[in-house]
């Protein structure tokens, strides 16, 4: 009977030591995680843009730039929509990041985005200390090299995020159905008449041609 579990504990041991080894090299293998923050018009589409990036871990609608605290989809005046991209520092740079979602906006327009007008559909790189303000200062001067026009998104102190509501997360695939001028639809197909009835993949991909990431 000892013998038995003598055994046991040394199969348990044996386990435990190969779960830490394999946590090991799962860490090691990934870089450091690195957030920004962007606001590029309608935050379902952000999301939906960079939720299928490699390297990517996750994109969550919120808002970001106001004054004001817990703001709401029907309550955040003073503040964009915008998207917080979590991402594997070393599987995509934040240079990469910032140069795709430059190429997924039209930052030449001051007045929103597409079909959505006003302050809050406006574009912005937020910034969290020196590194990722120089960072978004070089992504937006070379979008005005490579387009030659005016960028007007602006580059902003990060003061706080805040997540929307639940419902307005992972709208684009979501298949919860929902009440549309059309008719009831599922979230996702709802999304889809949206996206393209607003324009943003036409103006997109008028915009910056081949450049464009997700307008193909």
């Amino acid at each position: 009977m000892m013998c038995c579990v003598r055994e046991m504990k040394a199969l348990m041991l044996a386990v435990l030591i190969a779960l830490a080894l394999m946590m090991q090299a799962i860490m090691a293998e990934a870089g450091p995680r690195e957030e920004i923050v962007v606001a590029g018009g309608c935050f379902w589409c952000v999301e939906s843009d960079f939720e299928g990036v490699p390297g990517v871990i996750a994109a969550v609608s919120g808002f970001a730039g106001g004054k004001s605290t817990n703001p709401t989809y029907k309550d955040h005046t003073g503040h964009y929509e915008v998207v917080k991209i979590t991402f594997d520092a070393g599987k995509i740079s934040r240079d990469e990041i910032l140069h795709k979602f430059m190429r997924s906006i039209d930052p030449t327009d001051d007045g929103g985005q597409f079909c959505d007008r006003g302050p809050a559909y406006k574009t912005a790189l937020f910034y969290n200390g020196t590194d990722q303000r120089v960072a978004a200062e070089q992504a937006v001067s070379a979008a005005g090299q490579d387009l030659g026009r005016k960028i007007v998104t602006k580059i902003l102190p990060l003061s706080g995020f805040y997540p929307a509501e639940d419902y307005h997360q992972d709208y684009y695939k979501s298949s919860d159905i929902v009440l549309t001028r059309a008719g009831p639809k599922s979230k996702a197909s709802a999304y889809k008449f949206y996206r393209k009835a607003c324009g943003r993949d036409a103006k997109v991909k008028a915009l910056w041609g081949g450049a464009a990431p997700f307008a193909g």
